[in-house]
């Protein structure tokens, strides 16, 4: 080969190398002015719940609330029919209470008591009375000839003191039990004073609700 064969090999070999290395070079990068361009990925189409396209936008709310009732009610029923025959706690309590309730102001026979009978020329008398045992909220009524003169009073430990006019003749003072307190029966001690502090009666009275305790006393002017 010849010293020309070879210079021209030789150029072509340099210019095989320029372009191979200038496509490559294409491949990596963006020639300046050039814009790149970015494919958009297509959205997906949101359906709104048919709640909201509803014209009444309660109704779905309604009928879960609905169902939701039905379920309780019926929940309910099926609970009230296992437990049918059964007492609760708080049943048992109330049936204790009542049976005691019942044994405390049902076990005396409601028997009227007499206190026995007096004589007086004054015009009035003084009477003083209280719960003798343990104050338990015993009530009494006292009537004069079966009318009220004093109503619905509480006996307490210490005295109470009602002054009744008496009226020429016989004069019924009666004690009637409204109730038995917490732990019957109806307990009262009393005194009876006339108009110039002399002691007529003294006595006490055991009652069962609705009886009374009676002393007569006569007025002679």
């Amino acid at each position: 080969m010849n010293k020309k064969s070879y210079y021209i090999l030789l150029i072509f070999l340099c210019l095989g190398l320029a372009m191979n290395a200038q496509v490559d070079d294409s491949k990596g990068k963006i020639k300046k002015g050039t814009k790149k361009s970015i494919s958009a990925v297509p959205s997906k189409e949101i359906k709104k719940p048919t709640v909201l396209e509803s014209k009444d936008k309660t109704s779905g709310f309604k009928k879960a609330y609905d169902k939701a009732k039905k379920e309780d009610a019926k929940k309910k029923r099926e609970r009230e029919l296992k437990e049918k025959g059964i007492l609760s706690k708080a049943k048992i309590a109330e049936e204790r209470f009542l049976k005691s309730f019942k044994k405390i102001n049902g076990q005396y026979p409601k028997i009227d008591q007499d206190l026995g009978s007096f004589r007086t020329q004054s015009k009035s008398i003084k009477i003083i009375c209280r719960d003798f045992q343990y104050p338990d909220g015993d009530r009494v009524t006292i009537l004069v000839n079966d009318v009220p003169v004093v109503y619905n009073i509480t006996l307490r430990r210490s005295y109470q003191v009602f002054t009744i006019p008496l009226q020429k003749g016989i004069n019924k003072v009666a004690f009637k039990a409204l109730n038995q307190g917490t732990s019957g029966p109806n307990t009262a001690g009393f005194k009876v004073y006339d108009d110039s502090g002399n002691l007529i009666s003294s006595n006490e009275w055991n009652l069962a609700t609705g009886a009374k305790a009676t002393l007569l006393i006569a007025k002679d002017k």
